[in-house]
């Protein structure tokens, strides 16, 4: 039997279990994938605790690396014992295989490991839409990235300094301080110990960011806001600290004709089209060297809730990753 995480009820980390699962054969349009490493997420622990509601039981995991084990009909564009990734789901990648829509796999270059793979399709695909769609930086601008010692943040300091953008990131400690320094970031505050509103406004002469990237949520809230220059645009991409409380669209209006959008990686790459231009422009930043994925921490697949626990605890920097069998 394969063994996989599954929820039966939301909850904390113990709510996870590792089960005996059922796995057969591909159908028409699908591949069977054995995984070698399986990305964690932030957003799992919204899948785990309800937060973003599932039907249950479920498996938890959008992100994993592998080699294809069969194929199913209709299936002409990867072949068994190719090396593959994705990063959007659906979900249940917390297993030792699966069986998976086609279309929501890519084959990997030789240049990419399964463990790099494995920690860098969703969140670099996230920063790929961040960076160059949402809201296409511009060389020479000045950016607030939060949580920028966080997997997400560490690819996203890296890109934009790739595309002549200077970085102003948030961390929560000197240690992360200094990582985010050395991923990219120009100016780095310790929320911890300063103003961040008031930082940004000295860095940017009083002048404010044009584009606040927020995976906080709830405790950057109203600062982000603040940071942000007339008709500046504030993506709310993330809930890390909590949902952000309900709010009136005229504060926008009296902010400076602020934008506002709340986007997700699942809309950037609905097509098959636009998943492969996503992972495509990864790939090329990945492999020419411009970014670099740091995997900072791995655990067994089987030991996922004590990997839940650091990670709601801030424990955890850059890349996580559950290692699958030996």
């Amino acid at each position: 039997m394969t063994k996989a995480i599954r929820i039966h009820e939301t909850g904390g980390p113990d709510a996870m279990v590792w089960e005996d699962v059922e796995v057969g054969d591909p159908g028409p349009g699908e591949i069977r994938v054995r995984h070698t490493f399986v990305g964690l997420n932030y957003i799992d622990t919204y899948h785990r605790n309800g937060l973003y509601p599932l039907p249950l039981p479920t498996g938890l995991g959008l992100e994993a690396a592998g080699v294809v084990e069969a194929v199913g009909a209709g299936v002409h564009d990867l072949k068994v014992g190719e090396r593959v990734a994705y990063g959007v789901g659906p979900i249940g990648a917390y297993a030792e295989a699966r069986v998976m829509p086609a279309d929501r796999v890519v084959a990997l270059p030789d240049a990419i490991d399964d463990k790099t793979a494995a920690a860098m399709m969703l969140q670099g695909m996230t920063v790929e839409y961040l960076l160059c769609r949402t809201y296409p930086v511009q060389p020479g601008q000045t950016i607030l990235f939060h949580a920028a010692a966080g997997g997400v943040g560490l690819i996203a300091c890296q890109w934009a300094r790739h595309l002549g953008v200077t970085v102003i990131g948030t961390v929560g400690s000197e240690e992360k301080a200094e990582l985010a320094r050395a991923h990219g970031a120009t100016h780095v505050i310790n929320y911890r110990t300063d103003n961040f509103v008031e930082r940004v406004r000295q860095i940017t002469n009083g002048a404010g960011v044009p584009v606040v990237y927020d995976g906080v949520g709830a405790d950057t809230w109203d600062g982000s806001l603040d940071c942000l220059s007339p008709r500046g645009m504030m993506v709310s991409f993330g809930n890390a600290s909590g949902a952000v409380p309900p709010f009136s669209p005229g504060v926008l209006a009296q902010k400076g004709s602020l934008y506002l959008t709340r986007p997700v990686l699942m809309t950037y790459t609905a097509s098959r089209q636009d998943l492969v231009a996503s992972a495509a422009a990864l790939f090329e930043v990945i492999v020419n060297g411009a970014v670099e994925i740091p995997v900072n921490q791995v655990y067994p697949l089987a030991e996922a809730a004590q990997a839940h626990r650091d990670l709601e605890a801030r424990k955890t920097t850059g890349s996580t990753v559950f290692s699958v069998g030996g």
